[in-house]
């Protein structure tokens, strides 16, 4: 077994979804790995990870509407406020999705199903710059 891993700096234009998935196949074709785990972690509690449709744009634009419905900004109930009025229901937001993803490695490429891609899950705003590590383990 061998192990590999990787952090990924992706700057962010504000909220939306940011494909991964490009960058990680080009990583694992010079890995030497064919078949493992590639795990994924985001560094940050207020960006998420998904695996989601990469064919139509409107499901990612479906899914920030809906999230924004609910987990909305300005809501009274928010105690942390400091940081903008972003900055909770970015933390929900992250709470409610994903911090990590497992993807199967099979004959050097990852498992995905025809319509998935891999994204970093912006909740703010405002640009950022997010780090997401990938840890490769496998044969």
């Amino acid at each position: 077994m061998r192990q590999m891993h990787k952090e990924l700096l992706i700057e962010t234009r504000g909220k939306g979804l940011y494909a991964l998935t490009g960058y990680l196949h080009e990583w694992l074709r010079g890995s030497g790995i064919r078949e493992g785990m590639l795990t994924l972690f985001v560094r940050h509690t207020s960006a998420s990870l998904l695996i989601q449709e990469n064919a139509d744009t409107d499901v990612q634009v479906d899914l920030e509407n809906f999230l924004s419905r609910l987990v909305p900004e300005g809501d009274p109930l928010y105690q942390h406020v400091m940081e903008g009025p972003d900055d909770m229901p970015a933390h929900i937001r992250a709470a409610l999705t994903q911090t990590s993803l497992s993807i199967p490695l099979i004959a050097g490429g990852l498992a995905l199903g025809t319509w998935q891609a891999i994204y970093l899950w912006e909740h703010r705003k405002a640009p950022q710059r997010r780090r997401v590590v990938a840890h490769l383990l496998g044969e």
